[in-house]
């Protein structure tokens, strides 16, 4: 029995299946995606928009290709990249053929919007062919006509028929490699398809907001529409869907993830809003602190709190913990135990210091075990 069963977390069993070489579904861990803003056509800063990506921790990285300048730019860049890259494919089923021969991992299309059962046919076997996934995306603003008339708006029962019938048009083929998402702006309506969904497939699940807005709009309702999907136990695989830079799409998608104790990268914060009691700069240390450590991969956790109110507790649950204290002076917890004093002005520099020699600790005590099974 787990020691806290209020955390726990069941996740839904699907199928797994593989985007290039990044497992998706069953025992898989969630994966974050991200999706390019720059032209395809322009190989050199969509590789460049693409590495800073990596650098924050992407595990797969969709690029549109609405034209054959795309395309002819994907064999390149999928040649560049270190992750999977996704080929996003709208209406036009040749893009499809063409992305699949340059070496995407996955075809982000809908069967039913790209023509004649031949179409289909030929995409299906572009993918068999190439070894490519494919994500169907189903999207509450763009909903085919016949189900708009049928249910009036865009609803669950919309979302989630467009889906099947997409799928029928893949498993009909003998394709099986495929994900889903039927993403929505609206929350309500985008979990509950997800929902309503989860219980009528086994493939793994894509989940987003889409258009969920600019980077404090779009965070708070992606966390709340992702994150509550994600308690629930649905979703394989995930997307942030932000107008910021995409690497912000990333950094998001982790916090969601480490907040429910899904999945952990990098270093978790605890700080506290600040306010009058504040022995330093909360605000400002956090801000700086997270910028400088955005370079740590390892989990670990930090708590940065301005007085000694919850500071000593919060820093007994935590791997580094630093404390407010009066006359510019502050106390520095290491494993929960008080350690030591700080200055006002080495404060910065020593806990990152800190943080960095714990990483490297944990990084060495993990590597031990595994040098011995060798």
């Amino acid at each position: 029995m787990s020691v806290r069963p209020w955390r726990d977390i069941v996740r839904r069993q699907s199928r797994q299946i593989m985007v290039g070489n990044v497992p998706v579904g069953g025992d898989a861990p969630v994966t974050v995606q991200t999706m390019t803003n720059t032209a395809t056509s322009d190989v050199k800063a969509t590789i460049d928009q693409i590495r800073r990506c990596e650098e924050a921790g992407a595990d797969i990285i969709r690029v549109s290709c609405p034209d054959v300048e795309s395309t002819t730019a994907l064999k390149q860049i999928v040649r560049a990249a270190r992750v999977p890259i996704v080929a996003d494919i709208h209406f036009h089923y040749k893009r499809a053929l063409e992305a699949a021969d340059a070496g995407a991992a996955c075809l982000r299309i809908n069967p039913g919007n790209i023509g004649s059962a031949d179409r289909v046919n030929e995409v299906v076997n572009a993918a068999k062919a190439n070894g490519a996934a494919i994500r169907i995306g189903v999207n509450a603003g763009s909903l085919e006509k016949d189900l708009l008339e049928k249910y009036g708006e865009p609803c669950p029962e919309a979302l989630v028929e467009s889906a099947l019938d997409h799928i029928k048009l893949l498993q009909d083929r003998d394709f099986h490699e495929f994900k889903v998402a039927v993403k929505a702006s609206d929350v309500f309506l985008a979990v509950a398809a997800y929902q309503q969904l989860a219980d009528a497939v086994d493939c793994p699940l894509h989940l987003g907001i889409t258009e969920a807005g600019g980077f404090v709009g779009g965070t708070v309702k992606s966390a709340i529409g992702i994150g509550s999907l994600l308690w629930f136990g649905i979703g394989d695989t995930i997307r942030v869907s932000l107008s910021a830079e995409p690497e912000e799409e990333i950094r998001v998608g982790f916090e969601i993830l480490k907040a429910l104790g899904i999945r952990n990268r990098g270093v978790r914060v605890v700080s506290c809003p600040s306010c009058a009691r504040q022995g330093f700069d909360v605000i400002r240390t956090v801000q700086a602190l997270e910028e400088r450590l955005q370079h740590i991969r390892t989990p670990l956790s930090l708590s940065v709190l301005g007085c000694v109110v919850n500071g000593p507790g919060e820093a007994r649950e935590t791997d580094i913990g630093l404390t407010g204290g009066g006359n510019g002076k502050h106390m520095v917890y290491l494993s929960g135990l008080t350690d030591h004093t700080v200055e006002d002005a080495d404060m910065l520099d020593h806990i990152v210091k800190l943080v960095e020699a714990k990483a490297a600790e944990i990084e060495a005590a993990n590597a031990e075990p595994a040098q011995a099974a060798e």
